[in-house]
């Protein structure tokens, strides 16, 4: 039976609906389809599950560090020379949560690099003032790679680092440092970093421990259409077990500044994100929202993506410095800009909080 027929695109969609687990062949396929077909079948699954709201979040990603041991080959951010490096103070932290707290961001993300003079105890006290100052700030930082660094600095398990960063103010992980979740992949871009399974061993004590997270992919450098089903299938598997995960973020790699530019010059087209993104909604039948990614794509792509299975715009980004590194544009998006985005392609809008909880209609 052809993929193109309608029998084939529908039982595509029974299986999603009533999560049933693709096999790798059918996810494969997936690749093969006419975009318009897969695009359409990712949106019918769209609506089924999460009808037409978009939703979008205030939040500011702050990067307290530079300085990381992990010197990855597709990141521009981390310091290349000792003096380049950086620790915010805690009242540069605090400076910037409360500006972003004065503009309604209820998120706010402390990610950054591997820097063994950060111990356990840096994390306690900044979260604890953090909290104390900012009570209704919701605290969605430290990615697993960083779990994961901190625990072996610390001589201490996974488990005992996640319990004690929770019980100092610690709300919900990110689920950045994720990549491709393929040991050959990681061993081409980022061999310092965990691997998969310590990445998925994290996000699975984390559930565990009630701390919800979400779950990311950066494609569009080294990785091949399988290593994309090995990573779609590793992370809809955690999910069928712990029910942990919030959400999924697609990103596509930005090659400038980085050691792959002289392999990756471009990144990788609107149509592939779009195929990426919408291939993502149909195998990840465990999985309700699906956040669009602006800041690699464009508010014009980000927009089309809600036809693509995208139900969330993602985040405001009161700051970002990670992608900007690559020397891509940058500035945070407003509020406004959002909202027209979403109603010009006669969507309703409304601002969430971390858990999807919505605070605002517009």
């Amino acid at each position: 039976m052809s993929l193109r027929s309608s029998a084939g695109i529908t039982d595509y969609f029974r299986k999603n609906i009533e999560g049933e687990d693709l096999t790798k062949r059918d996810a494969l396929e997936l690749f093969e389809m006419p975009i318009h077909d897969v695009g359409k079948l990712a949106d019918d699954i769209r609506k089924q599950k999460c009808g037409e709201l978009v939703t979008f979040v205030i939040d500011r990603n702050i990067n307290y560090t530079n300085v990381c041991t992990s010197k990855c080959k597709f990141c521009a951010f981390y310091a290349k020379k000792a003096e380049d490096g950086f620790v915010l103070s805690y009242d540069e932290i605090l400076r910037r949560v409360g500006e972003a707290a004065e503009l309604g961001a209820t998120q706010i993300m402390l990610q950054g690099g591997l820097n063994p003079e950060l111990g356990i105890e840096w994390f306690e006290d900044l979260f604890r003032l953090i909290k104390e100052k900012f009570p209704a700030v919701h605290i969605h930082s430290l990615s697993p790679p960083e779990i994961v660094f901190l625990a072996r600095v610390e001589g201490m398990s996974i488990r005992d680092a996640l319990e004690r960063l929770r019980g100092a103010g610690l709300d919900s992980l990110p689920g950045g440092g994720a990549e491709i979740l393929v040991e050959g992949v990681r061993r081409a871009i980022s061999p310092n970093k965990c691997t998969s399974k310590e990445w998925l061993k994290v996000m699975r004590i984390a559930h565990e421990l009630g701390i919800p997270t979400t779950a990311t992919m950066m494609f569009g450098h080294v990785e091949s259409d399988e290593d994309i089903v090995e990573h779609l299938f590793k992370i809809r598997d955690l999910q069928s077990e712990t029910h942990g995960f919030t959400a999924f973020i697609p990103w596509t790699f930005q090659p400038g500044n980085t050691e792959l530019y002289s392999e990756i010059k471009a990144p990788v087209s609107p149509l592939r994100y779009l195929q990426v993104l919408a291939i993502s909604r149909i195998i990840l039948h465990n999985f309700r929202n699906i956040q669009a990614s602006w800041l690699t794509q464009s508010f014009e792509i980000a927009t089309l993506s809600l036809f693509f299975g995208a139900n969330d715009f993602g985040g405001t980004m009161l700051e970002e410095n990670v992608v900007r590194a690559t020397g891509k544009p940058f500035r945070p998006a407003r509020v406004e800009e959002i909202v027209k985005a979403v109603k010009s392609v006669g969507r309703p809008v409304a601002r969430r909080d971390t858990y999807y909880r919505i605070l605002e209609w517009f």
